[in-house]
């Protein structure tokens, strides 16, 4: 039985690979900073923020002493503020970068250390379209997740000689609370520049991480997927 590691998995996207990967017959430990929203005996769940450099430690050693190894890591958890540069402040920008960057790092430090051990394992980091399109009033959002682009390309080649493979999958809009209170004009346009102009579906991110995933997937490092074609 796999073990699989996913963040943000109290709700939309990160609560449905939780759900998909248990249907699957794997073990999976998640977290978020609330209670639990799945219940199933394969199902571990830890209340943490990501950017609690302790409880995150504390978190992938308990589950690597339980499991024995975790052979996935998927980082899901991610915030999003949208703001003109002259209107954010300075702790929603540290907000989204311990969130978004400097929690994908701790897990991905964290896991790795246990994925040596065994010389193999996945690791799965979460982009956006916003930071190749450039997006007004994402600014930090975006930076968030392009720090999160080279930090997967930089870490696929620092574990290449390991067995564990380092990759990032860049979603389109999905309709998750992530983009609730967006203007729907604002949402058209973006899609508009898309090749596929349509919202994202939580299967279309499961049909990427899948792939990475797969054991067939082990010469694939260090590339960013982006979705519906921008």
């Amino acid at each position: 039985m796999q073990t699989v590691l996913i963040t943000g998995t109290r709700k939309g996207i990160g609560k449905a690979m939780a759900e998909h990967y248990l249907n699957c017959g794997a073990f999976v430990a998640g977290c978020s900073r609330g209670d639990a929203g799945i219940e199933h005996e394969n199902y571990r769940h830890f209340s943490l923020n990501v950017a609690d450099e302790k409880a995150v430690v504390d978190m992938v050693r308990a589950i690597a002493r339980e499991r024995g190894g975790i052979d996935a890591l998927i980082n899901n958890a991610g915030i999003a503020s949208m703001n003109h540069l002259l209107l954010t402040p300075y702790s929603t920008a540290k907000g989204i970068f311990d969130t978004n960057f400097f929690g994908s790092f701790l897990f991905c430090r964290e896991a790795a250390k246990i994925m040596t051990k065994r010389r193999q394992g996945r690791i799965v980091n979460f982009t956006t379209i916003a930071t190749p399109l450039h997006l007004e009033g994402e600014a930090m959002y975006a930076a968030s997740k392009a720090a999160i682009e080279n930090f997967t390309r930089v870490l696929a080649r620092e574990l290449g000689g390991t067995g564990i493979t380092v990759n990032a999958i860049g979603p389109t809009p999905i309709e998750t609370d992530l983009i609730r209170g967006v203007p729907e004009e604002k949402m058209q346009s973006l899609l508009g520049r898309q090749a596929i102009q349509r919202y994202g579906t939580v299967d279309d991110v499961i049909n990427v991480v899948d792939f990475f995933l797969d054991g067939r997937s082990d010469f694939i490092t260090g590339q960013i997927v982006y979705l519906g074609g921008v």
